[in-house]
C-alpha cells in the first residue's frame, strides 16, 4: 500500500467520520446490511407517486454521498423483498469541461434477514474520489412491505376514502426506500409526492408546500434524522390550529373531538419542556390522528407525531402519550441511540423527561401515580419472563437476524427511566440534573450516541461524582445497570403520590380480605377517581386472579355497570378480570366490547 494511502487509512481509523470516538468507529449494527461506515450521507430526495387503486408507490430516490474510507468499491443499502429496484445510475463529470455523463450502475439484491435484503451497487473508479460528493439515483416500486399500510375506506375512521401511512420504527423503512437503515446515520431529506385529487399528504418534515394544479406536495426536512423517522401519511385529512406552532390533523369525522381533547395544552407542554431541556429545535409540533389499525399507540416522527385515534377515549392516556412524544423531540430525535441494542437511550430518557414535564405541569402526585402504574406493569412482565431473561438488559445484545422491534418492551422504558432517575439522585439536586440534560442535548444534538457517551459526559459534568467513583458503587455499578438481567437495581421514591395511590392500595387490601365488607367498600367512589387510579386498582385485582366466585359476584355488582360507562383503558382491564376468572354472567360484555373496538 502506498504510504499516502496508508496515512489516509490511519487517519480515517483514528478520527472516524466527524471526529467520532473509536467506539463509534467500531460500532456494529447487526440489524443493518449496509456499509454505512464507508460513506457520509449528506442528503437524499424522494420523488414518489401514490397509486391507491393498486396500492403501489412508484418513483425514485437520489442519494448524495461522500466516501469517507479509501478503497470502497460498492455502496450497500438496506432494502426489502417487497421493494422492486428498476435501475441505478450515477452522474460523473465529463472530461475537459464536457457535460456530465450518466452511468448505469450494476447492482444485485442479496438476502439478509426475514425483515430485509441488501442492495449491493458496484461503484466505478470514476465515482469514488475521497471526500468528494457524488449522487446515485435509484428507480423503484414498492407495495405493501412492513413500513407501508394501505387502508381501504372501510378501515378508516370516516369509511369514505382510503388512506395510507408508513411506520418506520425500528427497521421497516427499508421497505419504503433503500437506505442506511440504522439509527447511527442521520441526514436531511426532501420529497416530492404526487397523489390523486382530494388526497392530502403529510410527512415528518420541517417545511412543506402544495401545488393544487399539479396535485404535488413538496417536503423538506432541514435537520438530520435517521431513516426510521421518515414518515408519510396520505388520505382525507383536515386540520385545525391548536397553538402558534401546532395543529391537529385528522379525518373530518374525528377532528372536532381531537381538538377539544387537546385544547391549548400542547403549547403549554412545549413551553414546560423548553424550560427544562432547552429550545425545541424542530419548528412545528403537529399531530395526526390515525385509524385504530395504526400498529402502535404513537410514534415520535419529527414535526408530526402519529397517534392512534382510539386514545381519544381516555384524556389521561392521551395526555401522557402526547407529552412522551414531545419529550422525544429532545431525547430520541435530536439525540438518538446509535444502535437498537441501546434503545433505552431514547425511551428511558424520554420517559424521564415526560415525567419531569408532568411534574411541572400537574404536580408530583399525578406523576407518581402514573409511574407506579407503569412500574407495576414492569414487574408483571418480569414475573412472566423471569429474572434472568436477557431481554431485561438495558444493553440487550441480539443475534443477527433478530428483528429489533421484538425487543421493544417495558425494560427500555421503565428500567431505563429508573437508571436515569438514579443518575439524577446521585447529583443530589433535580435542577442540577436538568442543567446536565440541557448540556447533554447541546453537546450531542443531531448526533447518535452510545451509553458510553452519556455516562462519560455525566461524570465529566459532575467531577465530584467521578472522583467518588459512583460508577463503581457496590450493588449499583453502572455496568450492572446496563448489562445485568432482572428488575431495576433501585426505583425512585413515589411517596409523593400517596394522596392518589393510597386509596387504591386501601381498596385493594379490602378486596383481598377473606370476606370483603360491602358497606366499607361502598365508601370508595370509583366514579370520582382518575383513570390511572382506576386502572391501577383493576390491574392489581387482575394480578390476584383467579378470585373466588363470590368475590367476583360482589365485584360485578359493585362495579360492572359503572365501568361500562368508562373509557376503553378501564373497560378492557375489567373484562380481562372477567375472562381470567371465567365469570360467565359478564361474558356478554366482552363480546360487546370486541364488536365495538375490532
Amino acid at each position: 500500500m502506498p504510504f499516502t494511502a496508508f496515512l489516509l487509512v490511519l487517519l480515517s481509523f483514528l478520527s472516524c467520520e466527524g471526529g467520532r470516538s473509536l467506539a463509534h468507529c467500531r460500532l456494529v449494527d447487526v440489524a443493518s446490511a449496509s456499509n454505512f461506515h464507508s460513506f457520509k450521507l449528506r442528503h437524499f430526495h424522494l420523488d414518489l407517486h401514490l397509486n391507491f387503486a393498486v396500492k403501489r408507490i412508484t418513483g425514485w430516490q437520489v442519494l448524495e454521498l461522500t466516501p469517507v474510507q479509501p478503497g470502497v468499491q460498492s455502496l450497500i443499502l438496506d432494502t426489502h423483498p417487497s421493494l422492486l429496484v428498476h435501475s441505478v445510475d450515477c452522474k460523473v463529470p465529463g472530461a475537459s469541461g464536457a457535460p456530465d455523463v450518466v452511468l448505469s450502475l450494476t447492482y444485485r439484491i442479496e438476502p439478509f434477514t426475514d425483515y430485509g435484503s441488501s442492495l449491493n451497487i458496484s461503484l466505478p473508479a470514476a465515482v469514488i474520489r475521497p471526500h468528494r460528493a457524488f449522487r446515485v439515483t435509484i428507480r423503484y416500486t414498492t407495495t405493501d412491505g412492513p413500513a407501508i399500510w394501505w387502508l381501504d375506506a372501510e378501515l378508516t375512521c370516516g369509511q369514505t376514502r382510503p388512506l395510507v401511512f408508513t411506520q418506520g420504527h425500528s427497521v421497516c423503512n427499508r421497505s419504503f426506500f433503500p437506505c442506511f437503515d440504522t439509527p447511527a446515520v442521520k441526514s436531511t431529506y426532501s420529497a416530492t409526492v404526487r397523489v390523486p385529487e382530494g388526497v392530502t399528504v403529510l410527512m415528518s418534515a420541517s417545511r412543506s408546500a402544495y401545488s393544487k394544479q399539479d396535485r404535488v406536495f413538496q417536503f423538506s426536512m432541514e435537520y438530520p434524522v435517521p431513516a426510521y423517522l421518515v414518515a408519510l401519511v396520505a388520505g382525507d385529512l383536515q386540520h385545525a390550529d391548536i397553538g402558534p406552532r401546532s395543529r391537529v390533523w385528522a379525518e373530518p369525522c374525528i377532528l372536532t373531538c381531537a381538538v377539544s381533547k387537546l385544547g391549548g395544552n400542547v403549547e403549554r407542554w412545549l413551553n414546560v419542556a423548553e424550560g427544562l431541556f432547552g429550545p425545541y429545535v424542530w419548528g412545528r409540533y403537529d399531530i395526526v390522528f390515525l385509524p385504530p389499525s395504526f400498529p402502535i399507540v404513537a410514534m415520535e416522527n419529527p414535526c408530526l407525531t402519529f397517534i392512534i385515534s382510539s386514545i381519544l377515549e381516555s384524556q389521561e392516556f392521551l395526555l401522557i402519550d402526547v407529552i412522551h412524544e414531545i419529550a422525544h423531540g429532545w431525547f430520541g430525535n435530536a439525540v438518538t441511540n446509535a444502535t437498537w441494542e441501546e434503545m433505552w437511550l431514547s425511551e428511558g430518557l424520554a420517559t424521564y423527561a415526560q415525567r419531569r414535564i408532568t411534574t411541572e405541569a400537574y404536580g408530583d402526585a399525578f406523576t407518581c401515580l402514573e409511574t407506579m402504574f407503569r412500574l407495576d406493569a414492569l414487574h408483571r412482565q418480569m414475573r412472566l419472563l423471569g429474572d434472568n431473561n436477557p431481554v431485561s438488559k438495558l444493553q440487550a445484545k441480539f443475534e443477527p437476524g433478530v428483528n429489533p422491534s421484538s425487543l421493544m418492551n417495558l425494560f427500555t422504558y421503565e428500567k431505563g427511566f429508573c437508571f436515569v432517575s438514579y443518575l439524577s439522585q446521585l447529583c443530589g439536586d433535580i435542577e442540577r440534573f436538568d442543567s446536565f440534560l440541557r448540556a447533554y442535548i447541546e453537546k450531542f444534538r443531531f448526533s447518535s450516541v452510545i451509553a458510553q457517551d452519556l455516562l462519560d459526559f455525566f461524570l465529566g459534568f459532575f467531577p465530584e461524582l467521578k472522583e467518588s467513583c459512583v460508577a463503581q458503587r457496590e450493588g449499583l455499578e453502572f455496568e450492572r445497570w446496563l448489562n445485568g438481567c432482572g428488575p431495576p437495581l433501585c426505583e425512585p421514591d413515589l411517596s409523593a403520590g400517596k394522596a392518589l395511590t393510597g386509596p387504591v392500595q386501601h381498596l385493594c387490601d379490602l378486596w383481598g380480605m377473606d370476606a370483603p365488607e360491602p358497606q366499607v367498600i361502598s365508601t370508595f367512589d370509583l366514579s370520582s377517581w382518575s383513570t390511572f387510579q382506576t386502572v391501577l386498582f383493576l390491574d392489581r385485582l387482575l394480578d390476584r386472579s383467579p378470585l373466588p366466585q363470590e368475590v367476583m359476584s360482589l365485584l360485578s355488582s359493585c362495579y360492572s355497570a359503572l365501568l361500562d360507562d368508562m373509557n376503553a383503558e378501564v373497560q378492557i382491564r375489567w373484562l380481562q378480570i372477567v375472562v381470567r376468572n371465567s365469570f360467565y354472567p359478564d361474558l356478554p360484555r366482552v363480546r360487546s366490547f370486541l364488536h365495538k373496538h375490532l
